[in-house]
Order: structure tokens, then C-alpha cells, then sequence
């Protein structure tokens, strides 16, 4: 069979079935699609109007919150904060994009001298308590300001109680532990004494009788300590595969995982994890292959949710994709196994997302497969790429990689409410200049879907390495930065943030400086930027001031207080500058920023 010299014209009814094939094996296919102006204006980005999407701004970068958490909010070094979650929940009557962190504890970490069998599966059996702070709530010395913190569990918000904080199964919880001993458990630590308590829950495994101990010792390999223990009895329990990965592999080792668990808070105050599962195949027709944890696969279902109780263990696998064929059948050789969507407790339901690992799987794909022209696809005229950014490799070098899926609780262009949708820009390949954006949609009866936002291809917008390219170039900011770094600090960048804001894109990137010896970053400077315009300031509101409003661009922290600016100075120093009818929209913007200044810090 020979295609050339016309190769296109041989191939095309191929490539027409493996462009169709492949969109479908990845959901591309009920991806919709719109267009995005791309304004450079300051009116364009609306701010009057997007109040919502300015006010959830993360200007906490998830890796320096978890150091500085494990300053501040460790108490013991045993205990650690493997991840930062990104969530929302309801606070005072407003949804609020959140940090939440959980304080899990480390047996690896135990001092030497601790090291023993007693301590390591009687005593130290548990972890304890979440942090939560807002995405963008600081001190006035730069650190997080905490809703949840602290040990016992302290809340400055009343919605938010924790009522079982204790947490058995998690991310490091990696070893076996009895529970329900006459050993009493090390729950957390209390001034000079340590407050103790017991299992009070029906998970594990009962050790029953000494016969049924030697069994179960042998299976665990426990067997020169457990049948003898004195400290264990017949209401004794062995809790086991208390790791979140191992537990829900063990249980349904036919899925695939997302390798990002995250805690979510009840409104009962139990704390449980979440989980997306995947259903994936090598074998889906015409389909193209991609890499996916080492494996090769060409069709992809986000099909189910995994909730584990982080006190009992209890694991519910709950299907979400009724018209995925692959679970369908696991569903009937398993039928135990799985539920309904529809029974999943409504407290768990709001806080289900869209995954990040689907999403940053379509959006390899998408950038060759949004070309559905059979001419097009086999010329490669336009393929995009996932956009790059500035950021550290594993030893600390300054390196480039593409960005990651960011959550965002914004107004989509073109809806009229406020949701909580995961996103990430393209460039085009070789590119530096952006293109388009995806959206994962998360809350509602939008839960699953995506939208691609399409830049005007005569209009060249600024990606995230251009804007950092400006940052260094500002002589103001690059000479401040450089004299930070040498008093015996270290600036830290955070990650850039791109964020669509009314028909605009707004650019904003946190700076921390950070005592060369402690790994403790603070809050210093907040970069904000549109295609034509950069501005900074102390604070968001401040450097929103400059940029909107044409006020100078500050680093001094006189005029701030709990990491914020009066409305009133913003407000003045943008209606000042602002020429109408914009400038009739600042009215409700001031008020906006009233009121995110009064929300719980």
C-alpha cells in the first residue's frame, strides 16, 4: 500500500476516524468551546463586576504555605503536612476559596530513643487536627492567617467545628496499629503533659482469641510481639492498610488513582479524604496512546469517587460516569462495591472536583486533537501546548516547566454565578504568547464538564514566562529584590497566577522573603499585571490600587495593617484616576473590598 506522493489525500479518512476516536476516548468531544477578547484595557478586566474571582485570588503559594505551616503549626516533629488542599467552603454565607492542610503524624520522625514496638503500635497510632486559612488572608507579619489551627482544634469561624479530629488513615500512615488496648494513646501534646485517649470506633479488625492473633500475626509479620503482648485483648483491633493509596488499590486495584488525595471537612466535623479514581484502557479503537504513570493508554473516564473516613477507615467508591462501559461492568462482577453518585452524602458532594490529573491529560491532548481538519491535523498548523512558567527543579534550580492546573472560585465568562473550576492556558508550540485556556467545572449540575476559551488568533497575549520576563526588568522590583537577597534573606517567587477577569486576563504573583536560615516565607510583595500594565504593592489591595487605578506602585508596609489597605485609601486612589463610566464601578468594588477586609482572618 503506497500513500505517496499523496500522503494526506491516501490518509485522510484515517486521520478523520483517529481524530474522532481519539476526542472521544478522552471526553474531548463534549468539550465546548468559546471565544475570549483578550482585552489589554483596565475596564476590560471588569473588576466591578468580578468581585468574586478578585477577592479568592490564591496569593498563598501551596509550597510555601506547607513551610511555613511546618514552623508554625507542627507543635512536634513528629508530626507533619504532606499537602495542601485547595477547596471551598461556605463562611458566613459566602463561599470561600480555602487552604486545608492535615497534621499527620510521622512515625519515622519519632526520636530514636521512642523507636519501639509499644510506641510505634500502641501509643503513637494516630494523627490530629487540620489547618485551614483563606487563599489570600495574611498577618501583618506576612503568615497565614488561621480559621482552623492548633491542638486541640481551634476555630475562629463558627460554621467550622471539628468534632473527631483524630486521623487513623491518611497519607503517611503507613505502618499497622492496635487500638482499643490497655495501652492509652498519645493523642496530642498539652504543655508538660501529653492528653491520652482510646479508640472509640468499630474500624479494623478485631484480634479476638489468642489463636486468632497468631493468625493474624503471622499475615502481618508481628509475630514475635503481638501474641505475647499483655496490652492487647479481646476487644483489641488491628487497623491495616491505613495508607490511602494501599487501601484503595488493595480494595479495587483495577482503577486508577489520582496521586493528589484531599481532606475535606463534614459539616457533622468528621474529617474524611477524597479520591479520584480512572477507569483507562490501551485498547479503545483509533484512539491515539499517551503516557499515564508509566503506562500507555488511549481512553480515559473519571468514573469514580473514593471517600475514606480518616477515623474508621470506612471506604465507599461512589460512581459518577453511568455511561462509562468499562465501570458498568466492574459494577456488575462487583456489585457490592460500588454506589450511586446520588447516595453520596450532600456535605461530601459540594466539595467533589474536577480532577487535576484528567485535566492535565486532556490538555496534552487537546493541543493536537483541537485541530479536527484532517488537513490541518496532518500539517500540524496549529498545535498548542500546556503554557510554561518559571519555577524550581528537585535540587532548587531555577528551571522552566509547564504550569499546573490551577483552582480558582471565579465568574466564567459568560455565566452569571460563581463556581469553583480548575484551569490551565496554552501557547502555542515554541511558543511563549497564549492562545486559549481550559476550564474543569466542578459545583453543580455543571460538575464534569470543560470549555475551552479561544484568544483571537490576530491578537497576541502574554504568557506567564513574558510577564516574568517583565517582573525582572522592572529596575524598581529587580533592584528591591536583589537587596533582599542579600541581608541574609531569600526572596521566593511564588507561582504566577493567570486569571480571566471580565474579558481581560489578570496576571498576579506573590514574593516572600525567607530568613536564609529558617524555611519560613512571609508575604512582602504582591506583583499584579495586565498585557499593558504591572503594578505591586504590600498587599493585593494595594498593588490592585496601582494597577486599576493608577496610584504609584509601593513596597512599603506603613500603610498596611493585617494584611490589608483601607478601602477607602484604595478606593480613593482609583477613582481618582479612573476616568467614567469605570470608575462609576469602583463604588461597588470599595465595597468589596470593605467586606473581604471584615471576613474572619
Amino acid at each position: 500500500f503506497v500513500v505517496k506522493p499523496n500522503e494526506l489525500v491516501r490518509e485522510q479518512p484515517y486521520i478523520t476516524h483517529n481524530i474522532e476516536m481519539t476526542r472521544q476516548a478522552f471526553g474531548l468531544d463534549r468539550v465546548s468551546q468559546r471565544e475570549f477578547a483578550a482585552e489589554t484595557d483596565v475596564a476590560a478586566a471588569d473588576p466591578a463586576n468580578n468581585q468574586a474571582t478578585l477577592q479568592n485570588i490564591r496569593l498563598w503559594d501551596w509550597r510555601a504555605l506547607q513551610d511555613t505551616l511546618r514552623q508554625i503549626q507542627e507543635i512536634r516533629t513528629y508530626y507533619d503536612f504532606p499537602d495542601i488542599d485547595i477547596d471551598r467552603y461556605e463562611i458566613d454565607g459566602t463561599n470561600r476559596q480555602v487552604m486545608l492542610a492535615a497534621r499527620e503524624l510521622n512515625v519515622e520522625k519519632l526520636p530514636e530513643s521512642s523507636r519501639n514496638w509499644i510506641n510505634e503500635k500502641l501509643i503513637y497510632t494516630h494523627g490530629y487536627g487540620i489547618t485551614m486559612n483563606p487563599v489570600n488572608g495574611f498577618t501583618p507579619e506576612g503568615l497565614p492567617t488561621l480559621m482552623l489551627s492548633n491542638m486541640p482544634v481551634q476555630s475562629t469561624v463558627r460554621s467550622l467545628k471539628v468534632t473527631r479530629p483524630e486521623i487513623y488513615f491518611g497519607e503517611l500512615t503507613n505502618t499497622d496499629v492496635y487500638v482499643k488496648t490497655r495501652q492509652q494513646e498519645f493523642n496530642y501534646p498539652q504543655g508538660e503533659a501529653n492528653n491520652l485517649n482510646s479508640y472509640e470506633g468499630n474500624g479494623g479488625i478485631a484480634l479476638g482469641g489468642f489463636l486468632r492473633r497468631i493468625i493474624i500475626a503471622l499475615d502481618r509479620g508481628d509475630l514475635a510481639k503481638l501474641p505475647f503482648s499483655d496490652d492487647v485483648n479481646q476487644d483489641s483491633r488491628l487497623l491495616m492498610r491505613r495508607n490511602l493509596r494501599d487501601r484503595v488499590s488493595a480494595l479495587a486495584p483495577f482503577l486508577t488513582y489520582d496521586p493528589d488525595p484531599y481532606i475535606v471537612l463534614g459539616d457533622d466535623g468528621r474529617l474524611s479524604w477524597v479520591m479520584d479514581a480512572f477507569t483507562v484502557s490501551d485498547s479503545y479503537p483509533y484512539s491515539n496512546r499517551y503516557r499515564l504513570d508509566g503506562n500507555s493508554i488511549n481512553y480515559m473516564r473519571n468514573s469514580v469517587k473514593v471517600v475514606i473516613d480518616a477515623y474508621d477507615g470506612t471506604t465507599t467508591f461512589y460512581v459518577f460516569d453511568t455511561e462509562d462501559a468499562i465501570i458498568a461492568a466492574y459494577r456488575r462482577i462487583f456489585p457490592g462495591l460500588f454506589k450511586d453518585a446520588a447516595t453520596m452524602p450532600s456535605a461530601l458532594r459540594k466539595h467533589v472536583r474536577y480532577p487535576e490529573l484528567l485535566l492535565k491529560l486532556q490538555a496534552e491532548v487537546y493541543g493536537l486533537y483541537h485541530m479536527t481538519d484532517p488537513g490541518a491535523f496532518y500539517n500540524r498548523e496549529d498545535l498548542w501546548t500546556v503554557a510554561t512558567e518559571v519555577g524550581l527543579s528537585e535540587t532548587g534550580e531555577q528551571t522552566t516547566q509547564a504550569m499546573q492546573p490551577n483552582f480558582v472560585l471565579m465568574k466564567l465568562p459568560g455565566e452569571n454565578g460563581v463556581e469553583f473550576v480548575e484551569i490551565l492556558p496554552f501557547t502555542p508550540a515554541n511558543r511563549n504568547n497564549l492562545i486559549g485556556w481550559i476550564a474543569g467545572r466542578s459545583d453543580g449540575a455543571q460538575y464534569g464538564t470543560s470549555v475551552v476559551y479561544n484568544f483571537p488568533k490576530t491578537k497576541l497575549v502574554d504568557g506567564p514566562l513574558q510577564i516574568e520576563a517583565r517582573i525582572d526588568q522592572n529596575a524598581q522590583l529587580s533592584g528591591q529584590l536583589s537587596l533582599w537577597n542579600q541581608q541574609g534573606s531569600h526572596v521566593r517567587r511564588g507561582a504566577l497566577l493567570v486569571i480571566p477577569s471580565g474579558r481581560a486576563l489578570l496576571y498576579a504573583e506573590p514574593i516572600y522573603l525567607q530568613a536564609e536560615r529558617s524555611p519560613m516565607p512571609e508575604l512582602r510583595l504582591v506583583v499584579l499585571a495586565l498585557q499593558d500594565r504591572l503594578a505591586y504593592g504590600p498587599t493585593f489591595e494595594s498593588a490592585m490600587a496601582a494597577l486599576f487605578g493608577g496610584a504609584a506602585s509601593s513596597m512599603s508596609t506603613s500603610a498596611t495593617s493585617g494584611g490589608s489597605v483601607p478601602a477607602e485609601a484604595t478606593h480613593g486612589a482609583l477613582r481618582s484616576t479612573v476616568p467614567q463610566p469605570a470608575a462609576d464601578q469602583l463604588e461597588d468594588l470599595k465595597r468589596a473590598l470593605d467586606k473581604l477586609n471584615k471576613l474572619p482572618r
